[in-house]
């Protein structure tokens, strides 16, 4: 190593002239921590000062991975781009929503739950998704058998966000729960399950957000903008909750690049 380099980056070892024995062989374990050091020294000495990794261009053309980040989300489709107002409204409403949440935490949270309803615990992933979204959409089912006698059983149907239960969950399963349904989200279509439990999450999400939330809110927005875009038959009810959720995120948590330009 050069003189001026070992100038600008200081041993944290220091290593004297130390009288080695005659017969002192680098090749060869250290006798003493003299010995172990000055070896040290000997084969920093040898390392070149630029190492070039040998790659076989061949393999790669077999394989290759592209990793694309998109900074925003898609743009509406032409005539469903949602109007400034009325995301100043859905902001003002959502607003309220946390904080009669939070006003009335320890009141809902103090109710007791139905035998039937039975929460999963934070790390059971796919006891998250049956739960909130219910035996039909976790099983993709078109449709179930109507017994009128028995009633709704929210097994099959998922289990609304009721005050009663998004009160019992702390910020770790909330975020927990919001990762397993955005993932979710990932590969599957949008349904209004998901959509009633996307926007209880959020209103359960406390600021500042912690960065795990922060990443997985941004995700379900580009996501939402992904789903909005490839909607076939514009249903305007559908696009219009994405729109909410692509608001919510952009403008109530502050991620303004991943706002919808007004109409």
């Amino acid at each position: 190593m050069e003189a001026g380099a070992e100038e600008l980056m200081p041993r944290l070892l220091p290593v004297g002239d130390w009288d080695l024995a005659e017969d002192f062989d680098p090749t060869v374990p250290p006798r003493t921590p003299q010995e172990y050091l000055k070896r040290v020294q000997i084969e920093a000495a040898r390392c070149p000062d630029v190492v070039v990794a040998k790659i076989d261009p061949r393999k790669l053309k077999k394989k290759q991975t592209v990793n694309i980040s998109i900074s925003g989300c898609q743009p509406a489709p032409e005539g469903y781009s949602p109007t400034l107002r009325w995301q100043q409204q859905q902001v003002a409403n959502f607003s309220a929503v946390r904080q009669s949440l939070n006003k009335h935490r320890n009141h809902w949270r103090s109710q007791h739950l139905d035998s039937n309803v039975i929460m999963p615990k934070s790390e059971d992933e796919e006891g998250w998704k049956k739960f909130c979204l219910g035996e039909r959409v976790y099983s993709e089912i078109d449709a179930l058998p109507n017994n009128e006698n028995i009633g709704i059983d929210y097994m099959k149907v998922g289990f609304p966000p009721l005050l009663s239960i998004v009160s019992r969950m702390n910020q770790a399963t909330v975020t927990s729960v919001l990762e397993y349904l955005i993932s979710w989200f990932g590969e599957k279509k949008f349904t209004p399950e998901l959509g009633r439990w996307l926007y209880a999450l959020l209103a359960c999400l406390e600021k500042p957000l912690l960065p795990e939330a922060h990443s997985l809110i941004r995700q379900l927005a580009r996501r939402c903008s992904e789903v909005r875009v490839l909607e076939e038959n514009k249903n305007e009810e559908q696009i219009s909750a994405l729109n909410l959720i692509i608001c919510l995120v952009s403008r109530y948590f502050d991620q303004r690049d991943l706002a919808d330009e007004p109409s």
